[in-house]
């Protein structure tokens, strides 16, 4: 017996998954396809961390060291629901797990949202991050912005935001990305938090990057540090708050005012609306200033401010998104399931032959540890399930390929990632560089499967 599985979603969440089935325990052989609907895989590692964060390599290099193993199959550029169906991997596979992850921003539900100036985090980081699949420009015209969250993100884009992008030059910025961000006439970040310095979700080591930013000045409050019991047992007890109070307190104490930038902090802040400046865009971020509840939480102030701004983006968290034919919760923005076996959404009933894992089964919370469990736990049932798998008619593993040929879908492979991965480490040699990452899909397609040739000068030519 061997169990065919199909993976939709290349990101550590599905990779993770693959690696752990085929590591684990079972008493049948185990065939894995991985499908993508990017060119390239690795997913939010690749399109959802900022570009100047060296130590996520170290996670490529480890998903990377999985699938050179030579032991699951990559279809990368194929859309699920488009160019294959959940009937299709019927036809096919005995199993499938989602692990497509969540890459849309929550909505919040404030006066003004809709404005122009106003931005989700997650439009801009997959700008950033070179995804092919948003626009190659942003609007990046606002002296004074505003990114509202205390998460990681928050800091991501307001790091890129205020960073000179002459500094980005030693990482793998693109072309279009770099340029954007020069041209870019910003004098002034404001991240705001609902709650107090104590309560914020970003860890010490994405804090500490804020201040090491070349030319730009740490703005914090001293209204803000006025701290109630609960913020100082905090402190107290959670070694990483205490690391984090550590740094914004030195903060406190740094001379200010002689750069030519500056990335203010405004904790306490609950967000009421965008101020319109009467021509449908963004003038100003209205907010009430809240005050600790002595449990870790805040309660309004009544008092009202408002900031003038350009530009207002939200980092609130992330949100998944529906897929063809499977069961989704709109509310939650994840797949129904229970342990990552998937429900019926109206019955509540397991759903044979269907899995989900990461992101989309748990929703945009946790690190990479958890995603490892996370796969644990669904790999664990997938194998306990056996009897209640999928029969396909067409298992053997050449006729995926086949099929998606005979749809005229132009899929790539893990060769072709090879090939592309080794023409963007060429890009960058030839520009004293490590990386220039390829945004075009087109190209990404051309590069893999290998209609590109490239000069010594880094320019590529299309292959007929």
């Amino acid at each position: 017996m061997k169990l065919r599985l199909a993976i939709v979603g290349a990101g550590p969440a599905g990779i993770y998954a693959a690696d752990i089935l085929l590591k684990h325990e079972r008493a049948f052989d185990v065939s894995i396809d991985l499908f993508e609907r990017l060119p390239a895989p690795y997913g939010l590692v690749r399109y959802g961390v900022a570009p100047d964060h060296p130590r996520i390599k170290g996670i490529i290099n480890a998903l990377r060291d999985v699938l050179d193993r030579g032991d699951i199959r990559i279809f990368g550029n194929v859309d699920f629901g488009t160019d294959i169906t959940l009937d299709d991997l019927k036809q096919h596979y005995h199993a499938v797990i989602f692990s497509t992850g969540a890459v849309r921003d929550a909505p919040l539900d404030i006066e003004g949202i809709d404005l122009e100036g106003s931005y989700g985090a997650a439009d801009f980081v997959n700008w950033f991050d070179g995804h092919p699949d948003v626009p190659r420009t942003w609007p990046l015209e606002a002296r004074e912005v505003a990114v509202l969250g205390n998460g990681n993100v928050a800091l991501d884009i307001s790091r890129i935001l205020a960073k000179h992008a002459d500094d980005l030059l030693t990482t793998e910025v693109p072309d279009n990305v770099y340029e954007g961000l020069k041209a870019s006439p910003v004098t002034d970040v404001h991240v705001f938090g609902r709650r107090g310095p104590a309560q914020v979700k970003f860890t010490p080591l994405e804090l500490r990057e804020l201040g090491e930013l070349r030319d730009v000045d740490m703005i914090v409050y001293d209204e803000d540090f006025d701290y109630d019991d609960a913020s100082k047992l905090a402190v107290a007890s959670n070694k990483q708050v205490m690391v984090i109070d550590r740094v914004l307190q030195q903060w406190r104490q740094r001379e200010t005012g002689s750069a030519s930038r500056r990335l203010h902090l405004h904790f306490y802040a609950k967000p009421l609306g965008l101020v319109d400046d009467g021509t449908g865009r963004v003038s100003a971020f209205r907010y009430e200033r809240t005050r600790p509840d002595g449990e870790g939480g805040v309660v309004g102030t009544g008092e009202i401010r408002e900031i003038p701004i350009q530009a207002f983006y939200r980092a609130v968290g992330y949100f998944g998104s529906p897929l063809a034919g499977v069961p989704f919760d709109e509310e939650h923005g994840v797949i129904p399931n229970h342990e990552g076996r998937v429900l019926h959404a109206e019955s509540n009933e397991i759903l044979s032959g269907v899995y989900a894992t990461g992101w989309i089964k748990r929703g945009p919370v946790g690190l990479i540890g958890h995603t490892k469990s996370d796969a644990m736990e669904t790999i664990s049932h997938l194998v306990g399930d056996q009897s209640d798998w999928w029969s396909p008619a067409h298992p053997d593993e050449e006729s995926v390929p086949a099929l998606l040929a005979e749809r005229g879908v132009e899929f790539t492979t893990l060769d072709g990632w090879h090939r592309l991965d080794q023409h963007e480490l060429a890009l960058g040699a030839a520009r004293g560089r490590e990386r220039v990452k390829v945004v075009p899909r087109e190209e990404m397609v051309d590069v893999s499967l290998d209609r590109v040739s490239s000069d010594v000068d880094g320019s590529t030519h299309v292959s007929d």
